[in-house]
């Protein structure tokens, strides 16, 4: 037996006038079509969750999204917004409750199948182009550019952008001073931040 959670009817409760009956008919929907799934927020919205995340559903200011977790559940699908069914305003963007427990039982059955929903590949990482003045104040100090080299790219990122960010050639010449004093530290750029 499914589960309803009440955090899922106080995000009903708060939403837009006109999202309510969308969002409670799709609810009910996904309930009628998986007796078994239990309801979770995820992200601050809700979501239905059938031996990991089925689907999801979320209201704004002026349109509510529905959309499953794996999106070769809908072929057809609009995909704008956040679902794959675009931004719904009105019960009649939605389609039937047939078609859509059709598509929620597609997505249970996946589920059961193993089928994961497919990773978008990653390209290559982009080469980091480290400007002359850094590079030379790196060659100047030993332990920096050691330490520079030692970085993840993203570290290296993090530098390379904070200096060529600077507006004003002052600023830019403090900002590569506080960045080879720190580098030598073997600290990455923003490591106040960090625990």
């Amino acid at each position: 037996m499914g589960k309803r959670d009440p955090r899922v009817d106080a995000y009903i409760a708060k939403a837009a006038d006109f999202a309510k009956p969308i969002l409670n008919q799709l609810r009910e929907t996904v309930h009628d079509a998986c007796p078994d799934c239990e309801e979770a927020m995820k992200w601050s919205s809700p979501a239905f969750m059938y031996k990991g995340i089925l689907c999801g559903m979320a209201s704004f200011k002026q349109h509510a999204t529905f959309g499953f977790w794996n999106r070769r559940v809908v072929g057809d699908a609009r995909g704008d917004a956040m679902g794959q069914f675009g931004r719904v305003t009105k019960l009649s963007d939605l389609p039937s409750k047939k078609t859509l427990t059709g598509y929620i039982k597609k997505a249970m059955a996946l589920i059961d199948e193993g089928d994961k929903a497919p990773r978008t590949p990653r390209g290559p990482a982009k080469p980091i182009a480290v400007p002359g003045d850094l590079a030379s104040a790196l060659r100047k100090n030993r332990k920096a550019h050691i330490a520079f080299d030692k970085f993840p790219p993203s570290h290296k990122r993090e530098y390379v952008e904070w200096i060529t960010d600077a507006k004003r050639e002052e600023t830019r010449t403090r900002r590569l001073q506080a960045a080879i004093q720190q580098i030598a530290e073997g600290k990455p750029q923003n490591w106040r931040f960090m625990k």
